[in-house]
């Protein structure tokens, strides 16, 4: 039989062993522990999590009934045709007692009308503050409320560590808010294809439709994320689902509380490039970790750090770089002003450089949205500033006018304009400035021919007037 004193001395000799931050996380030791509730944690954090509602108008489009002849054979009455209420459910986070909510982009885009439910089922307006398409996050606040709401505080993502217990909290199908539990899959996902900043905490906790823009809180009822999508063949939850990391959330709140209509973020000013295993065999590494420097703008902060061409970079302020998602969601997180230190390797040797945390340039943007009767109309279009270029991950030297954003119903989305297409020449003129295109929309033709380039590739477009 084993004796007391040699269970006493192993059970010392483990913890030592081990490390501190592990030994707060263990399995549970009995069937006694294993009969313990997640209810405390969700009585806690519940009342800061809402339901969004989003509707917009949306226009029943028949060509059959812009026929007359059609429209007098079938007694179908002329006019406009009839409008219908398109809805969309997701879920959000109260992320301030003045009633700020945090959800998803994608929960609310193109609403004309926003509604928040609390869990005590009453329903508020809400306006939209802010959105930040490149993180998928938007920030609303509601509507004529004089009362302090519950709020979660924010976790550190980065002290998550795959196998922690989370929950989700949401919306899913309209059901009812729901909670599930689960653990935290993988930490810092990067191909998934969402959003920009491609850096993502993956989750076996049940997520489904609706819960988008819903909480996922760890074991101290903390926000550690905000879950945003799904990976699915049959549109139901398959035990694997993705959330933005909270410092990532954090960042996008911080700006709609200081009054920005923008999430303004550090500005590297150089394009890096994945490290593939051809290229860390030239390079000499074991792993083809870390993310390649491939240009570097003039006079950007990455410049004036010191930083060149087929520079690796290995690590952020002591985090890790990966690839170069890795080093986007990282550089993206830190807080404008100071400067940030980043490890690079540069033809065998590390060195230390420190990056000015610096947001791009955006004079001469002139932001201009399309109004005439052309194959434009309705596209928002912007000239190529740095800031500009950063957002759309474009060449910082491009010339040209980008188009940003597609009205919905408007002839620049019917004809298939695409946001991040750079419009070069418009009926042999060359287009080097929004006034540019401007000027030539307002001109009447039959036929239009474009060159455009997307995607680096040129393609030449005619249409009829």
């Amino acid at each position: 039989m084993i004796s007391i004193r040699f269970l006493a001395v192993l059970f010392i000799a483990t913890l030592i062993a081990v490390p501190a931050s592990a030994q707060e996380r263990r399995v549970p030791a009995s069937p006694a522990e294993l009969r313990l509730s997640y209810a405390p944690i969700v009585q806690r954090v519940q009342p800061a999590v809402v339901n969004v509602y989003a509707a917009k108008v949306v226009q029943n489009h028949n060509p059959l009934l812009d026929d007359p002849i059609f429209r007098r054979f079938f007694g179908v009455p002329g006019g406009d045709q009839p409008e219908q209420m398109q809805r969309s459910l997701g879920s959000g986070v109260m992320v301030d007692p003045s009633g700020l909510v945090v959800t998803n982009v994608h929960v609310i885009e193109g609403a004309d009308q926003v509604k928040v439910s609390l869990s005590d089922k009453r329903e508020f307006e809400a306006e939209i503050v802010l959105k930040d398409t490149r993180s998928d996050l938007a920030v609303l606040r509601l509507k004529d409320v004089h009362e302090k709401f519950p709020t979660l505080d924010f976790a550190n993502s980065d002290e998550l560590m795959v196998g922690d217990v989370v929950l989700a909290i949401g919306n899913p199908f309209g059901v009812g808010q729901t909670v599930t539990h689960g653990i935290i899959s993988a930490l810092a996902r990067t191909q998934v294809g969402i959003t920009d900043y491609q850096f993502f905490i993956q989750t076996d906790a049940a997520i489904n439709p609706g819960n988008s823009g819903g909480a996922l809180v760890d074991m101290t009822g903390r926000l550690a994320g905000i879950n945003t999508a799904i990976f699915s063949r049959s549109g139901g939850s398959q035990g694997i689902g993705f959330a933005i990391p909270s410092n990532m959330v954090r960042v996008v709140v911080a700006s709609a509380k200081s009054g920005g209509k923008a999430v303004k973020r550090p500005w590297l000013g150089a394009r890096l490039q994945a490290v593939t295993p051809e290229i860390a065999e030239t390079l000499g590494l074991k792993l083809p970790d870390g993310a390649l420097v491939s240009s570097v703008v003039p006079n950007s902060p990455a410049e004036r750090a010191g930083l060149k061409v087929a520079d690796l970079i290995v690590a952020i302020d002591g985090q890790t770089i990966e690839d170069p998602n890795a080093f986007d969601y990282r550089f993206a997180t830190r807080p404008l002003g100071g400067s940030a230190e980043i490890d690079v390797q540069r033809a065998g040797k590390k060195i230390k450089l420190a990056v000015p945390l610096e947001s791009a340039p955006d004079t001469g943007r002139n932001e201009i949205v399309l109004t005439s009767r052309s194959p434009f109309q309705g596209a928002r279009v912007a000239n190529i500033s740095p800031a500009v270029a950063d957002e759309l991950h474009l060449d910082a030297d491009t010339e040209g006018v980008v188009v940003i954003d597609l009205a919905d119903g408007g002839t620049a989305a019917d004809v298939g304009f695409q946001k991040g297409d750079i419009i070069v020449s418009v009926n042999n003129q060359k287009i080097s400035k929004t006034s540019d295109l401007e000027k030539v929309t307002r001109d009447s033709s039959r036929f239009w021919r474009i060159t455009l380039l997307r995607g680096g590739q040129q393609i030449n477009v005619t249409l009829g007037g």
